[in-house]
């Protein structure tokens, strides 16, 4: 039996191909996302190795807020100067430093735009002179207060020669400074894992990244011969006290890389969740692969029963061809997940402006995964097919036909069981647990309920959908032939459901979020103006809080209130909190009752947030704040969370210890009668020096704050692009083992008169509407899924329900489309058929 069924594989290469291409492209994309974090994991060691290679010990202060690299960004607490005289006294020091480095330094390039970032940091750094890692490529170093230097990346990227006048943003508004040098790194490097630096004269460094003078960010000491890393390490420690946290250079350097390791993590499940919508989809086709070609070896296999196989050694011998094919498949989807992660980590290299790779590798799990994966997928797709084939009769093998198509009513009753299994999940985590793994497993149950009642509806809808191309005589074959088999009809389109609803659900959702929140926006927000950008990278956009001032004073403009926002401990828990410098202007700005102005101890919240946390007005709250000592405030009013835009309001004395102590967002009401053509072109005048931000229209700020939404659709459906090529090839597959199975019958039709164009017509309509009837049911379930999701988030206000009609309208045209190049290799064989030869066919 077993070199039977070897030899049935090896007979038959052009169906193990097409078996296993679905496990290979599932399969790549898990070994790839192992790859590729392993890959970008092993770049941060180096990357942060070399930036601490001359640190043998470091020194900063305890942050007055612990910020992980998933919840923000972390803003250091500078160290008194007096800190490096101190470290110096100690035993086995033999330099001690103090440092400068903090992010936010945005250089402004000459095409008068600030230099993009798309993740490494852009450091401001106080000039210390060449050393191992430093070297001038051009110029000198700054040393007067309007002097800088920056290195060979911001040069490069900014278009930037020695003797320009550059603008930098940083805790302050843009100032001009002369270009006096640039430098380089070891091996001609241009930027140390793709950071932006540019470099001030310590004082000027101190002022402008750490808000006052006499202050380091770190203190980087060198240990003296005789004496360890960590013997020095624990002498500092002990000579500072508890304020202080002391770590040797490689302390360092791995706890900066395992901060970005914790993002990377992230990125590697949302990776490995794609897989398994692919491989969920890979499932159908090799379900639909096995029982097409269970049912072509019916006389084979009703064969071996006579000769005395067992009904265990046929499932065996079906089950084994899964093993084989997923060992196989397993293997060459390692080997192109090796070329993903490869390709994959360019591209954020690239994309990170420099960052060296380190040499692609595979680790373990990849390969245990890509085996268990490939393996598991394959035989759970191949046992309902086995247990078929155990099922046929020796007597079938006297017979010319194949077993007969077997009622639907099994089938169709499990489905409607599971399905509403799934829907009662996913309602209980959606309007009960909020559950994540409840409402993922409700969609996947649900799924798998619509796939088994997609045999049911697949006759009807697919005979609807034929009747567009029953006006010729291909046409209404290829509409029968689509209908003939309910079942290998149904799998294969929902195969393409499953992409193409996954796909409409998420576009549903985020429409309508985006629809809703638009809507809201435009009816809380009555600023005609606002001042301000959308945030792209860890820190948002801010401008010179003295616009502020000065937009009060143009003609037409009735008031003015800025916002500051920055994240802050409240009582013991991390959030955000936000500040402005006229609490009833803002509030006249959103439309709300007025609010009394705050004192310098008071501040405001939203209800639902004073709810939650169990405070009501005169309670009093210790709020730490990214600098500063913990301060005291008293809640003095709350207002509905749709009323203004901040959960917490404080005082604008407050923003003096923001991390980023520039406002962010202004907003600008204008008096009667005056017109916003009237007043934007002054008011992009005053934000002419900010280039981050710019004064626009409130439709217009609001559809720019929206934008995010449109970016998240784009990515799931470039994501899902996998699943739904697997699809594809599932229509494909579908096609090619049918014109094998229906040889005799082809030629019998080419033998009474039908062309081989009209043969090609056939198999194409019967891939087109194979494709549209599985969009038709992707975009019906999706919006479905989509609609449940928003009706969900209802008390979140996301209210209203958009159905995007012309993407649906788009994923049917594109089925359409689909289905027409799946049947070009297909149809092209039915054509070549020999007729004689097809006739005699057995």
């Amino acid at each position: 039996m077993l070199r039977a069924t070897l030899k049935s594989l090896l007979g038959r290469k052009l169906r193990l191909v097409l078996s296993g291409l679905a496990v290979v492209l599932g399969v790549m994309f898990v070994a790839g996302a192992f790859v590729v974090t392993d890959t970008l994991g092993r770049s941060f060691d180096r990357v942060f190795a070399a930036a601490y290679a001359t640190t043998d010990v470091g020194v900063t202060a305890k942050p007055k807020i612990a910020v992980s690299e998933m919840e923000g960004e972390q803003v250091e607490t500078p160290l008194p100067a007096s800190v490096v005289d101190q470290i110096k006294t100690v035993e086995g020091v033999r330099t001690a430093t103090g440092m400068v480095s903090a992010d936010g330094a945005r250089v402004i390039g000459s095409d008068g735009k600030v230099i993009s970032s798309y993740g490494p940091p852009r450091l401001g750094n106080n000039w210390l002179g060449e050393d191992d890692q430093v070297k001038l490529r051009d110029g000198r170093g700054p040393t007067a207060d309007d002097e800088i230097a920056v290195n060979a990346a911001v040069a490069k990227a900014g278009g930037l020669k020695v003797g320009d006048r550059v603008g930098v943003l940083t805790l302050e508004p843009k100032k001009t400074f002369t270009l006096v040098g640039i430098w380089g790194y070891p091996g001609n490097k241009d930027s140390i894992g793709g950071a932006q630096e540019v470099a001030f004269t310590t004082p000027v460094a101190q002022k402008l990244m750490l808000g006052e003078t006499g202050v380091y960010s770190m203190i980087n000491v060198r240990t003296a011969d005789g004496s360890t890393d960590a013997q020095v390490r624990d002498r500092i420690a002990a000579e500072l006290g508890g304020d202080y946290v002391v770590k040797t250079g490689d302390q360092l350097a791995a706890d900066s890389s395992g901060d970005l390791k914790e993002a990377l993590a992230f990125f590697n499940k949302i990776l490995l969740g794609f897989a398994g919508v692919a491989l969920f989809v890979g499932v159908f086709l090799i379900l639909n692969t096995f029982s097409i070609i269970v049912a072509q070896r019916t006389r084979e296999l009703a064969m071996m029963r006579a000769l005395g196989a067992s009904r265990r050694q046929v499932i065996g011998s079906v089950l084994l061809e899964a093993v084989v094919i997923g060992l196989i498949a397993a293997a060459l989807g390692l080997a192109a997940g090796i070329g993903v992660g490869a390709g994959l980590g360019y591209l954020f290299s690239t994309m990170a402006d420099g960052l060296e790779l380190a040499p692609v590798g595979v680790p373990l799990a990849a390969v245990l995964s890509s085996l268990i994966v490939g393996v598991v997928v394959t035989v759970v797709a191949a046992v309902l097919p086995a247990l078929r084939a155990s099922r046929i009769p020796p007597v079938a093998a006297m017979q010319d036909v194949a077993t007969p198509d077997r009622p639907l009513t099994k089938v169709s009753v499990t489905g409607a069981v599971v399905g509403a299994a799934g829907a009662t999940m996913l309602g209980i985590g959606l309007y009960a647990t909020s559950s994540l793994w409840l409402i993922l497993g409700g969609v996947l149950v649900a799924f798998i309920g619509i796939a088994l009642l997609t045999p049911l509806i697949s006759r009807p809808v697919v005979a609807l959908l034929g009747r567009l191309f029953s006006w010729s005589v291909p046409g209404r074959l290829g509409r029968l032939n689509s209908g003939r088999n309910p079942r290998r009809t149904a799998i294969t389109a929902a195969a393409l459901m499953v992409g193409i609803a996954l796909v409409t659900g998420v576009t549903v959702v985020m429409d309508s979020a985006k629809t809703s929140l638009a809507a809201q926006v435009e009816d809380t927000v009555k600023a005609e103006i606002v001042i301000g950008a959308n945030q792209n990278g860890p820190r948002p956009p801010t401008f010179d809080d003295a616009v502020l001032a000065e937009a009060r004073q143009v003609d037409g403009v009735r008031s003015v209130a800025g916002l500051w926002q920055d994240q802050a401990q409240i009582d013991g828990k991390l959030d955000y909190v936000s500040a402005t410098d006229d609490l009833a202007k803002l509030a006249d700005a959103y439309g709300s009752a007025p609010l009394a102005t705050l004192k310098d101890d008071q501040l405001v919240m939203s209800t639902q947030q004073a709810d939650e946390r169990g405070w009501k007005v005169g309670s009093v709250l210790t709020i730490q704040l990214a600098r500063g000592d913990p301060h005291k405030y008293t809640l003095v009013a709350t207002y509905d969370e749709m009323a203004l835009p901040a959960t917490y309001l404080l005082p604008a004395a407050a923003t003096k210890d923001f991390g980023i102590p520039s406002p962010i967002f202004g907003f600008v009401r204008l008096t009667d009668g005056t017109t916003v053509a009237q007043v934007l072109p002054q008011m992009k005048a005053l934000v002419a020096d900010s280039p981050e931000v710019s004064a626009t229209d409130r439709t217009t700020f609001v559809q720019e704050q929206l934008s995010t939404f449109d970016t998240v659709i784009t990515m799931v459906q470039v994501l899902l692009a996998l699943a739904i090529l697997i699809a594809v090839l599932g229509v494909v597959n579908t096609l090619a083992l049918s014109v094998l199975e229906r040889t005799r019958e082809l030629g019998l039709l080419r033998a009474v008169g039908l062309s081989r164009a009209q043969t090609m017509r056939m198999v194409t309509v019967e891939a087109v509407v194979i494709s549209v009837f599985g969009a038709l049911l992707g975009v019906v379930v999706g919006s479905g899924l989509g609609a449940a999701v928003v009706r969900a988030l209802n008390d979140d206000g996301i209210d209203q329900i958009v159905l995007p009609w012309d993407r649906m309208g788009v994923y049917l045209v594109l089925a359409a489309l689909v289905g027409v190049l799946a049947a070009v290799l297909p149809s092209i064989k039915a054509a070549r058929l020999n007729v004689l030869t097809a006739i005699a066919h057995d």
